[in-house]
């Protein structure tokens, strides 16, 4: 079932003679529970897409769909919203909140909606993330790979429609890495998570389900993965 739909997406930056094409006429679909890994040169317009894909930054045209609804036909108010409760960005930096710890991190997007926590969703994901002994810990008392895990938490604690992750192991080393991928693919698996990985690293993109190239913001290849 499809869950994502582009449609003659295109993002232009500048003005005349100094308009630069970061996207041009890009289409794909994405089915529910996917997992696509998509790869590309720097400058190819991977991070574009995926903030546009996240609702973080304008098409200048074309149309992104989220189950069935036109992303950039709601108001300012109903994206911000759309991002919170559809949408679970990670990114290479991990955007963590130095004076919150482990928890507030995490549940941050449910507090900002004025939900009440789920406390049982919460204590399964810092039992996966492996953080049940850090719950307090501030971002600058944990390593790499444990704010990565955070960022992940995150992402993951509102049952997010779809999980966008920029590079998520960029800052990492090869153990840490593998144990991020190893993180999403059971996210991936056991909530049924539509997953889309910007990556360089070409073990990451084999484990995926699909691999989408672009290049000079075209989508030059879109295979699936036979295992």
């Amino acid at each position: 079932m499809e869950i994502l739909r582009v449609e003659n997406l295109s993002k232009t930056y500048g003005r005349d003679e100094n308009t630069v094409s970061a996207l041009d006429n890009v289409n794909l679909s994405v089915n529910k529970g996917e997992f696509v890994a998509i790869i590309g040169p720097s400058g190819s317009g991977k991070s574009t897409l995926l903030h546009i894909l996240g609702g973080v930054d304008n098409p200048t045209s074309g149309k992104v769909y989220l189950n069935d609804v036109d992303v950039y036909a709601q108001s300012a108010e109903q994206l911000a919203i759309f991002r919170r409760r559809q949408v679970g960005l990670i990114y290479q930096f991990y955007n963590l909140i130095p004076i919150l710890n482990v928890v507030e991190n995490i549940t941050l997007p449910v507090l900002l909606d004025g939900w009440q926590v789920n406390q049982d969703r919460l204590d399964k994901l810092l039992a996966e993330l492996n953080l049940e002994n850090r719950r307090e810990y501030l971002p600058n008392q944990l390593s790499g790979g444990q704010q990565q895990r955070v960022s992940i938490g995150r992402a993951l604690m509102h049952a997010p429609a779809v999980v966008l992750a920029d590079e998520p192991t960029g800052n990492l080393d090869s153990q840490n890495s593998q144990h991020i991928v190893e993180l999403l693919k059971h996210s991936n698996r056991e909530y049924n998570q539509t997953l889309l990985v910007i990556t360089h690293d070409e073990n990451i993109a084999i484990q995926a389900d699909r691999v989408i190239s672009l290049s000079d913001g075209h989508v030059t290849k879109d295979e699936v993965i036979r295992r």
